[in-house]
């Protein structure tokens, strides 16, 4: 009995140890596989991003000058002949018009009024209105015998005399003299005045515009913000005549970083690590890197990089810094986003978003190309930008010639200093110009009137200056511009003109150009614009700023695993920051539309970092890739909350990118390719498996577009909806996605067609342009395109091995449920299933606004789960669910095909 049992347990101990060998074989397997992969990317060195540029001669760069000079100059000669010709044809139908409505105003006045009841005052005036009549008759019958005898007789001239025509009054010989005296003359016996007749122009045009501007919000100057003191005794300031007579170099040499120019330079040979502190508009951006560059850090072959948290913010700048430096975008100068490369191998000066340089560390660990590496816009402390800190820090130790760069804007700088190992602070004055702070006397129920009120009440009577106001999103933005274009043509021509230009990501980057384009004359501009123009953006002759107090910020649940983009309260440091921007051409105003006692008391002193509050799926994957396992020790500047990180851990093991070890597997490092979040990297690489590779690219570049493709014009809903819904899948959204990408490629990529659908063109292009670069990342990635339309359950299963995170179930309310949180979730009204109510659903994003709202829905099984992932849901969960009947009004079962 006793030997029985031993041999039982020699056995079952062998057993598991085979058990054990076998799982660490696996495991160094996998491993294995991984690096042999990672192996095979180093050597391809086919490039994964557009290069927007191509290397161009000389003789072809001054050609497209040399045709773009004619074509200006033909277009100054065309335009002032069409304007001529356009008031003429105008003045000829006007003409008619008035002549008809004289006939017509005659005839009445004969019919109803007889010559006995008539005084004699009105007898004249109707004799002189049929004089009149005859009057334009006649120069009609004039006109038509012009056309025909183009020959007239010349004036009889006595010796000595001139043939001149002297007018009677100076207004005659201004153009449309006659018509402008009448309307005056008409305005003038129509209005009834009170007072003496000798009251100023002033006072007059300031009763004007109280009559105008019914609701005025009263300000109080509560400080004033001045940094300028010491900065006016060294530079004078600069006039408006002066500003415009400046050349590039001129206007380099105004900028408050110039006179340090020496010293800046001085200073970064000295020391490796350098953190610069300087107001945004300053020049820190633009004028540093060209400093280096003349200093000769790009000698050897190596590049200066400087990294943006906004793509906008790197193609602006760089596009600014090729202009200065007079060579094309592309060459010397270049700048590299998401999706996107306008770099060649003359590339000195590279601007890139600080996800695009996390990138370039998976194929250069060192940055051996850069000599200087300038991480900007530090203060704004993006997720990027804080992860960034951790791995350049790390470089600085054993690269020591590489030199590093902290920017920033606010008073951080000590805290950058210390994370740093107590780098030296070079502080560069910012403001030239003092700014007055004014607070409303009362709380604003509806910021985006008082912002519209603020506008008109500055333009009334504030002297000329172009304003800037904030705001947190598009939709604002719209509506504020739309308001305000009716108030203003309500108002007619009692204001001067004023030019609205929004401003925004979303906007087509021609028009993001025209805020930068200098305001016509005796006008006023107003930018409307995010908080992408609080920092990133510098724009000329801005002198008031109007400042709400809010922004739009992302927020992660870690609870819920729910991110939601609220808007809320900007901090005490983000307020100072709208400020400044008013006093960089002359003294400006800021006004705030809260009270002074809600800045003190109600507002944070500072942002709460992007890495304390967003998802940290992404940046995990990404510092796994880049060999970095102790992600609780990594150095962050500001270290996230131990739920976030454990709970982006736990994602990426359970789609597979990291085994039990917490170590980085094959299919991880596969995702890492990706410039995407690691759901839509796993539904890339799944589509291998399912065989719809086409067509799982083909709707990741449109989610990736998807806010901006569809427009709602206001005077076209219902054309626009219906349009809409000609696209419509009957299994959901991302499938309607994917029929509006292929019918466009049906139409040859036509802009008429997304025209006629109301499709945003420039949307469906960049779709385009981000699919071109995810076909070439899944070849390198050893994945074949093929497509199985017209079969429609591999691609939703391919999207469920992704998102499988994402479900939610119908219960019995007629609401949705999420299946893991159980939490209240509504369709969008604008999904294709949001009146077909199936029972299983799968959500591309969740975005909050009075409801939890679902965008991008399509339907799926809930047996599809248990196939793709089984070691996240039970089978029992899902038969409880599945069993329970429904009412027939509730929902549909799901449907196969």
């Amino acid at each position: 009995m006793a030997d029985s049992k031993s041999s039982r347990r020699r056995k079952y101990s062998t057993s598991s140890n085979s058990s054990v060998d076998s799982a660490e074989d696996e495991r160094r397997k996998d491993l294995k596989e991984r690096d042999e992969f990672a192996n095979r990317l180093r050597k391809k060195d086919e490039s994964h991003t557009r290069k927007v540029t191509e290397a161009s001669g000389k003789k072809g760069f001054e050609e497209a000058a040399k045709r773009l000079k004619m074509e200006l100059e033909d277009r100054d000669k065309i335009v002032p002949n069409l304007r001529v010709q356009s008031r003429r044809i105008y003045l000829e139908k006007r003409k008619e018009d008035k002549v008809t409505e004289l006939e017509a105003d005659i005839a009445d006045d004969e019919y109803l009024f007889h010559d006995e009841v008539l005084t004699e005052r009105e007898k004249l005036d109707r004799q002189h209105k049929k004089q009149l009549l005859q009057i334009a008759r006649d120069h009609e019958k004039a006109r038509e015998l012009e056309r025909v005898q183009r020959y007239h007789m010349p004036q009889d001239r006595k010796k000595g005399e001139k043939e001149e025509y002297y007018e009677v009054d100076d207004r005659e010989k201004l153009p449309n003299s006659e018509q402008k005296k009448w309307e005056s003359e008409r305005l003038a016996s129509a209005m009834y005045k009170f007072g003496a007749k000798d009251a100023t122009d002033k006072q007059r045009q300031q009763e004007e515009y109280e009559l105008l501007l019914e609701d005025q919000i009263e300000f109080i100057q509560a400080m004033t913000m001045d940094d300028s003191k010491k900065k006016e005794k060294d530079e004078p300031k600069i006039s408006e005549s002066q500003k415009k007579r400046m050349d590039i170099k001129e206007t380099k040499e105004s900028l408050p970083v110039y006179p340090f120019k020496e010293d800046l330079i001085a200073a970064i040979r000295e020391h490796q690590v350098l953190i610069i502190e300087g107001e945004t508009g300053s020049g820190k951006t633009t004028q540093i890197p060209q400093y280096l560059h003349e200093a000769g850090f790009t000698a050897d072959g190596k590049k200066i990089g400087c990294t943006q948290p906004r793509r906008v913010a790197a193609m602006s700048v760089s596009a600014r810094v090729a202009v200065e430096m007079g060579v094309k975008l592309g060459n010397e100068v270049g700048y590299s986003i998401r999706f996107e490369d306008c770099t060649s191998e003359r590339t000195v000066l590279k601007y890139m978003t600080d996800g695009t340089l996390h990138r370039e560390f998976l194929s250069e660990p060192d940055l051996a190309s850069y000599s200087v590496m300038i991480i900007d816009e530090a203060h704004e402390r993006t997720l990027h930008t804080d992860i960034l800190f951790g791995l350049v820090k790390d470089i600085s130790r054993f690269r020591p010639d590489l030199k590093l760069l902290i920017s920033s804007a606010t008073l951080d700088a000590e805290k950058f200093s210390q994370f740093f190992d107590d780098a030296p602070i070079f502080r560069i004055p910012g403001r030239r110009f003092p700014v007055d702070i004014y607070y409303t006397k009362a709380p604003e129920a509806d910021y985006i009137d008082a912002c519209v009120v603020s506008i008109l009440q500055i333009h009334a009577t504030q002297p000329l200056g172009d304003i800037l106001v904030f705001l947190t999103g598009q939709d604002e933005i719209e509506t504020c511009q739309e308001m305000l274009q009716d108030r203003v043509k309500r108002l007619g021509t009692k204001l001067r003109e004023l030019v609205i230009l929004p401003v925004y990501a979303n906007l087509p980057s021609d028009m993001q150009a025209k805020i930068f384009e200098p305001t016509p004359k005796n006008a006023r501009k107003v930018v409307l614009a995010t908080n992408i123009a609080e920092t990133s953006l510098t724009i000329d002759n801005i002198i008031y700023v109007i400042d709400p107090g809010f922004a739009k910020q992302n927020n992660f649940n870690s609870r819920t695993g729910m991110e939601s983009l609220m808007v809320v309260p900007i901090s005490k440091a983000s307020a100072n920051q709208r400020a400044g921007r008013a006093g960089r051409v002359a003294a400006g105003k800021c006004f705030r539309l809260y009270t002074a006692w809600a800045y003190k008391q109600e507002l944070e002193d500072n942002t709460v970092p992007e890495i304390q509050r967003i998802n940290l799926g992404n940046a995990v994957l990404m510092l796994k890739a880049l060999g970095i396992n102790d992600l609780i020790h990594f150095d962050f500047l500001d270290p996230p909350p131990n739920e976030t990180l454990v709970l982006a851990l736990e994602q990426l093991y359970a789609l597979g990118a990291l085994n039990h070890h917490g170590e980085l597997t094959k299919l991880g490092r596969r995702m890492a390719e990706f410039p995407v979040d690691p759901l839509m990297a796993k539904m890339l690489i799944a589509s291998e498996k399912y065989k719809c590779s086409e067509d799982i690219v083909t709707i990741a570049a449109m989610l990736s577009v998807n806010s901006s493709i569809f427009y709602r014009p206001k005077d076209k809903i219902i054309h626009a909806d219906t349009a809409r819904k000609n696209f419509n899948h009957p299994h959901g959204d991302h499938l309607s996605l994917l029929n509006v990408y292929n019918q466009w490629v049906e139409t040859d990529y036509s802009t008429q067609w997304c025209y006629e659908n109301f499709i945003q063109y420039r949307s469906m292009k960049r779709a385009r342009d981000v699919r071109d670069q995810l076909v070439g990342l899944m070849e390198r990635v050893e994945i074949d395109m093929v497509s199985c339309l017209p079969e429609t359950i591999p691609i939703r299963k391919t999207i469920t091995a992704g998102y499988f995170y994402h479900i939610a179930r119908l219960s019995k309310g007629g609401n949705y449920k999420t299946a893991k949180h159980n939490q209240t979730v509504m369709i969008h009204p604008n999904s294709a299933l949001f009146e077909e109510l199936p029972r299983w659903i799968l959500y591309h994003e969740l975005v909050f606004t009075t409801k939890e709202y679902m965008r991008q829905v399509i339907e799926i099984e809930s047996k599809w789960l248990l196939e793709v992932a089984p070691h996240y849901y039970k089978p029992k969960e899902l038969e409880d669910s599945t069993n329970k009947k429904m009412p027939k009004t509730m929902g549909r079962a799901t449907k196969t095909e």
